[in-house]
């Protein structure tokens, strides 16, 4: 509310927030990028608040190259860059990591829309969504369970801050594990994220 010069109160136009500024959408409701207040501030641009920090590109490059080593690209087709996924029309989702069956996601599927084939497997590193919007806790469950919901048969999850890794896996109890354990993706293929850090010398390890 704000005041006139006739001293009666009016509500002040709720200001209307770019779409671009829409980092997911989940059962309707809008999910901001983190830092989009800012950018509407005008205190930081929309660059600014989209990349990722050294630590998170450091451990996404990690497993991306460890699992490209080990994966059968005639098999598997491995998508990055906070792919986006259109699980309905109301709820749309980003992914650090896809890992697909190629069976069921083949090559005309990859096209300027978003995914809508449930990837096999999919790697989260931190929450990109603004404090404001979620509960940090509830959001990585309710994305989840979404997320196998959907069809997805394991979600994992890595946070920086606590320096743990969350498996969901489809029919079994989630696990919490602490980053130095060994941390399986798919027959064959797994990570260890603190050991790694460890080996070149990180603080972080």
């Amino acid at each position: 509310m704000v005041a006139t010069k006739s001293g009666v109160k009016v509500r002040k136009p709720k200001q209307q927030i770019p779409e671009y500024l829409i980092y997911e959408l989940i059962d309707g409701k809008p999910i901001h990028y983190k830092g989009y207040q800012e950018v509407l501030a005008g205190n930081k641009t929309f660059s600014e608040i989209m990349g990722s920090s050294s630590l998170q590109s450091f451990i996404i490059t990690y497993l991306v190259l460890s699992i490209g080593k080990i994966i059968d690209e005639d098999q598997y087709t491995l998508l990055t860059s906070e792919a986006g996924i259109q699980l309905s029309k109301n709820t749309n989702l980003a992914g650090d990591i896809l890992i697909f069956d190629a069976k069921t996601f083949t090559i005309d599927d990859i096209d300027e829309h978003y995914v809508q084939t449930p990837p096999k497997i999919v790697l989260e590193i931190d929450i990109t969504a603004d404090p404001s919007d979620i509960d940090p806790d509830n959001y990585i469950h309710q994305k989840t369970q979404k997320l196998l919901d959907f069809g997805v048969e394991k979600v994992i999850w890595i946070t920086t801050k606590t320096k743990k890794v969350i498996v969901a896996t489809q029919g079994e109890d989630w696990q919490i594990k602490d980053w130095h354990k060994e941390v399986m993706v798919m027959d064959g293929i797994s990570f260890n994220i603190g050991q790694y850090l460890k080996s070149k010398g990180s603080a972080f390890a």
